[in-house]
């Protein structure tokens, strides 16, 4: 039996509800399966222990990480702590500090779900969305002077290496190359950015000669915004900057029906380290507590971690199992329904537990 290290970081907010609901789901599969097990650490690591300690995880969490097969985590951020200092004390330097260049975030409508979209249904809307996810607008370059004074000044340097683009393009094109439809759209901003959104551009056109299978178009990033609303079946997979990806996959998350559904993960496509596993909806502070927390986005976030692990056929029945009960309506509000936290966590292991596949 292979035994899998998973390292858990419930972290803030509605983390700890929906990463206990993922590890319940991960146990269930793994009984039903009966070929893995999860060998599961979790990690104290928050905004609790910043406003005890002063920082978010200890100087060596990078290295107590990275004998894990993979990271599974809830959500950074609180009312009390600036945003920033939250994103960079604890996510930020996990993604950046083991290379988790490329950020996919997959997009459907689930059954018995509604898209805000008027006769948009699940046949309309499946795309991935890959972001870069180590530099970009977010690479952390740039800084402040003369602070408080009349001439204060700041910079935020937005880089674009060689490498990296192309890295991003390779996997993008990869995937699209594996979907049935073969089809990628690249976002830019090249009319206004003339240096390195026109470099990304050039690096997708060298990189799409590779992949002579696949179709692909390019739009502006504002334009997008308009397709991917006007136009949802004429997308499939998408590529972008840290910054325009994080936008567009809100958006997405939100046409699909809720944020609440919306997974992703971090990935080190060479494993050369554990990537990171984590719905996209952040703290949710609003909802902290209250029960209601949408678990399916973890669910699904814990399904990406399957497939990275190799464990296909478990990460395949989290998906149908998923797929069942919201058709049969077990939604939590956020969604429409009427269910807690723990009634679709629950009505999800059984689904696991009751199929016959």
């Amino acid at each position: 039996m292979k035994t899998y290290k998973i390292a858990a970081i419930p972290a803030d907010g509605i983390g700890p509800e929906v990463i206990a609901a993922g590890l319940q789901a991960l146990e269930a599969l793994a009984r039903r399966d009966g070929g893995f097990e999860l060998d599961v650490t979790e990690f104290d690591w928050g905004s609790e222990r910043y406003k005890r300690t002063g920082a978010l995880m200890p100087e060596d969490g990078k290295e107590q990480l990275k004998n894990f097969d993979a990271i599974f985590f809830g959500a950074v951020g609180a009312p009390d702590v600036p945003d920033h200092v939250t994103l960079w004390g604890l996510r930020l330097p996990i993604c950046q500090g083991f290379d988790q260049y490329a950020n996919v975030r997959p997009t459907r409508i689930l059954p018995g779900i509604t898209s805000p979209l008027a006769g948009v249904g699940p046949d309309d809307l499946d795309w991935v969305i890959v972001r870069e996810n180590s530099e970009g607008e977010y690479s952390g370059v740039g800084g402040r002077a003369h602070r408080g004074q009349a001439e204060e000044v700041a910079t935020e340097v937005s880089i674009f290496t060689r490498v990296g683009v192309e890295r991003i393009m390779r996997y993008a094109f990869k995937l699209a190359q594996s979907r049935p439809r073969k089809f990628l759209t690249v976002v830019t901003k090249s009319n206004a950015q003339r240096h390195g959104m026109v470099m990304w551009d050039e690096i997708a056109a060298e990189v799409a000669k590779d992949f002579p299978d696949v179709t692909w178009d390019k739009m502006l990033v504002d334009a997008m915004t308009v397709r991917m609303v006007k136009d949802p079946a004429s997308l499939d997979t998408i590529v972008a900057t840290n910054l325009h990806a994080d936008i567009l996959s809100d958006l997405a998350g939100a046409l699909a029906g809720s944020l609440g559904v919306a997974p992703t993960g971090n990935i080190d496509p060479e494993r050369r380290n554990p990537s990171m596993f984590e719905p996209i909806h952040g703290s949710a502070f609003d909802i902290t507590g209250k029960g209601i927390a949408n678990p399916v986005a973890t669910f699904w976030t814990a399904s990406q971690m399957l497939e990275h692990l190799g464990e296909m056929d478990a990460a395949k029945r989290l998906m149908r199992a998923v797929d069942k009960v919201c058709s049969d309506g077990v939604l939590t509000p956020d969604v429409g329904g009427t269910a807690t936290t723990k009634d679709v966590t629950e009505a999800v292991c059984q689904a696991i537990r009751g199929e016959n596949i």
